[in-house]
């Protein structure tokens, strides 16, 4: 058995190194995607005030309890870059929000707290850096590939970014550029004070 997983780990490198149209495992893409289907339009009522750009390593082991990790074994490291976005969201506003004096100078407005967009995380620059196989998992991944193994990684490095995009300030800094937004934009209009505040629902 090790000397078929050998033969073929070889055979493998040495057909890698032939041109494509002399290697029979050579592999050509062709796009078949049909057209984009549009299901479904909603309107948005929020305000996008803040995005934090974040990168995480993901450094994925997964071992054989009786076996050593030359034999089976696997380890990933990959790189995630992606951005999350701090929203405040105006259809949230409650009845009573906005109040305006009787000669229109002053105005009160109470704002739900900001929110976070789910992490988007970027496949132009998000990667497997480096993958370290035992000899079996190398011999396995000849013959079939899993693309559950990369969707794995995809999930992981989206929920580390969103961890720490919670953990950032993120939706501080959102609530704070919304009240100078809406501060401006009120003065701009001729009221000489205004108080943004922010309500106690989440």
């Amino acid at each position: 058995v090790v000397a078929t997983v050998a033969v073929v780990l070889v055979a493998q490198q040495t057909l890698r190194g032939l041109p494509g149209w002399l290697n029979p495992f050579g592999e050509e893409t062709r796009d078949r995607s049909g057209p984009v289907l549009l299901k479904s339009i909603r309107d948005l009522h929020r305000y996008e005030a803040a995005s934090g750009n974040f990168q995480v390593i993901v450094d994925l082991e997964k071992d054989a309890k009786f076996l050593p990790d030359s034999l089976r074994g696997k380890r990933t490291l990959f790189v995630g870059n992606g951005s999350v976005d701090a929203y405040v969201d105006f259809s949230k506003l409650a009845s009573g929000a906005v109040t305006v004096n009787e000669d229109r100078t002053a105005a009160t407005i109470t704002l739900p707290p900001a929110q976070l967009e789910k992490t988007n995380l970027d496949p132009r620059h998000s990667y497997v850096y480096s993958t370290e196989r035992g000899l079996i998992d190398r011999f396995g991944d000849f013959f079939s590939s899993n693309p559950n193994n990369q969707q794995q990684l995809y999930v992981l490095a989206a929920e580390k970014i969103q961890t720490a995009a919670a953990q950032s300030g993120l939706k501080e800094r959102a609530d704070a550029n919304t009240k100078t937004m809406l501060e401006n934009m009120l003065k701009a209009l001729g009221f000489t004070k205004v108080t943004v505040q922010q309500s106690n629902a989440q």
